[in-house]
């Protein structure tokens, strides 16, 4: 074990959480709440994490709120429901662990910080229709609007997302008719919003977080980044930070939480612990890898899932926070009617409108030939699409910008113009219009996950929410960039079921705690399914700090042993 204790400490605490997302302040005021002093260390200016900048959705199987709507569902067939599309990826006992204790840190934190969270109505499972143990709705919650100026002074410091409409909900975007028909959403409900800074999606989400530590004087340090873990030589009992050029020695007496996502702005980490190659992110540049260059030192053990790479485009003039191109998802753009994407040979490669199958297929290689087929790739729109839908940030019937891809008035100039197989673009066009106009997709099954609907399609678009002939020029074409997935990556360190972070013989090292995006997706394996993320930070971290605390959960044991695992 490391042993690298400082002459003198500047800070003494209990507990320590690096890292300000859901994960480390859910652990920072559980540990409040157990009798500890906390400590939350924040590398960027402002807090709330990768939390803030999500749809704030929160997964969580056989809830109270599903139950009070009379929606029949459990903690039980949500084990299942995850365990059979991990495809034997993740851990049985970590699936349950989640699950089991998902339910119960939503009460924890309802009853003990005043989270508001209801169901977010209509929405589906992933898997709805494909899977025995899938619900229509009930499993997927979001918060009731935040009223900002409760953060007082830290208002400003806590972070809001660029790219979501964050003063609108779930029920209000999707009421009228969804991501499709933003030209339908009330924007004037909206702007009100805005105007009294009531938040909702994931900056809502960080906010009542954020305000739960507040309210228990859990001490908050932005712009101190921690550059190494402190051990004695049987536990870790601090770190090493840096703050306005500073080191800043913090001791710990009872544990550190390291919570500061993954490692998407991290190119090398990017390719070597992924397999991914040159992402655009939308996330900010403190997501850069730190938990395994924290954890590494004590031999913390590094576990890795099926990764997917997701789709985005940059549109010219546009920049994020950080004066690099403000990133769009391509997710909401290409499962729209009208719209496909296609490779080099003009052909489609999989179905746009359900990302869980379309993304998969981006990074395939051709062992013949040693290349990636399916990339680089293009979103092929008609006119039809420019006069209904947004295309990311561009809205219906506004000018198209400058230097945004290519257009012409056939699908052959078109070809020609991207460099794409014209007599191959032509073909599939004609194969998908057919098909199309039937509201039927024979060849990928596109309409056929409920959920599509619900995240990208028309719903008041006839026969099929998401298919609809590309027959109106002119027409335009958009190269689609790999893009990360918002810090959810494949690779983490692996923790026990009270995020304790395991070393290579899988002993728990003393004194070390991992949870949110910085750790190992056991509980998820193969799949991905919207709100885990946000629900495996809050458990974890309220698991975390129970167990420093002294009082660790015994749930999961009698869930198992009732299950037979």
């Amino acid at each position: 074990m490391l042993d690298n204790v400082p002459a003198h400490w500047d800070i003494e605490t209990d507990f320590i959480a690096v890292g300000s997302g859901i994960a480390g302040l859910s652990a920072a005021i559980t540990a409040r709440e157990q009798g500890l002093e906390a400590v939350v260390l924040e590398k960027a200016d402002q807090v709330g994490g990768v939390t803030a900048l999500s749809m704030g959705e929160v997964w969580v199987a056989g809830n109270h709120h599903a139950a009070d709507l009379g929606i029949e569902d459990s903690a039980e067939s949500g084990f299942r429901y995850l365990q059979r599309l991990s495809m034997g990826y993740g851990s049985d006992l970590a699936v349950l662990n989640k699950v089991v204790h998902a339910r119960a840190a939503l009460r924890y934190f309802e009853d003990r910080i005043g989270l508001r969270m209801e169901v977010i109505r209509d929405c589906p499972d992933y898997y709805y229709g494909h899977s025995n143990d899938s619900v229509a709705e009930g499993r997927m919650l979001e918060v009731v609007p935040f009223p900002a100026q409760q953060l007082g002074e830290w208002r400003e410091k806590t972070r809001v997302s660029p790219q979501m409409p964050y003063g609108l909900t779930h029920h209000d975007m999707f009421q009228a008719g969804g991501t499709a028909n933003i030209v339908k959403w009330d924007f004037a409900r909206m702007a009100q919003r805005l105007t009294d800074d009531e938040r909702c999606l994931g900056p809502g989400l960080a906010a009542y977080f954020v305000k739960g530590a507040l309210d228990r004087e859990v001490t908050l340090m932005t712009g101190t980044g921690v550059e190494e873990l402190i051990a004695d030589g049987t536990r870790v009992v601090g770190v090493r930070a840096v703050q306005d050029g500073r080191e800043v020695f913090v001791k710990a007496r009872k544990g550190v939480l390291v919570a500061v996502s993954s490692y998407e702005r991290n190119q090398d980490y990017n390719r070597t612990l992924s397999q991914q190659l040159e992402l655009g992110s939308m996330v900010f540049a403190t997501v850069d890898g730190s938990n395994f260059r924290l954890t590494g030192p004590l031999g913390a053990r590094i576990a890795r899932v099926p990764d997917i790479t997701s789709l985005g485009f940059t549109i010219p003039g546009m920049e994020g926070e950080d004066g690099r191109p403000l990133w769009n998802s391509a997710l909401p753009v290409i499962g729209q009617p009208h719209t496909i994407v296609v490779n080099r040979a003009g052909k489609r490669f999989g179905n746009e409108a359900f990302y869980r199958s379309f993304y998969y297929t981006i990074d395939h290689i051709d062992g013949s030939n040693q290349t990636h087929p399916n990339f680089p790739c293009w979103a092929v729109i008609d006119s039809q699409v420019r006069e209904k839908y947004p295309f990311g940030s561009i809205m219906p019937g506004s000018d198209w910008p400058e230097g945004l891809g290519e257009q012409a008035d056939t699908i052959r100039e078109l070809a020609l113009k991207i460099g794409v197989d014209a007599d191959g673009l032509e073909a599939t066009v004609a194969r998908f219009n057919a098909d199309a106009a039937k509201g039927v997709d024979p060849e990928f099954g596109r309409g056929t996950h409920p959920w599509s609907t619900w995240m990208c399609g028309d719903p008041f678009h006839q026969p099929c929410p998401v298919l609809g002939p590309l027959e109106k020029g002119p027409f335009y074409a958009v190269r689609l960039e790999r893009m990360g997935g918002t810090a959810i990556a494949s690779s983490g360190i692996l923790t026990d079921m009270h995020g304790q972070a395991l070393d290579w013989n899988d002993e728990a090292i003393p004194g070390l705690y991992v949870a949110g995006n910085s750790q190992a997706r056991m509980e998820t394996g193969a799949v991905m399914q919207s709100g885990i993320s946000n629900a495996r930070g809050m458990t974890y971290g309220w698991l975390a700090a129970q167990h420093a605390a002294g009082r660790p959960s015994e749930l999961l044991a009698r869930e198992a042993e009732r299950m037979g695992l």
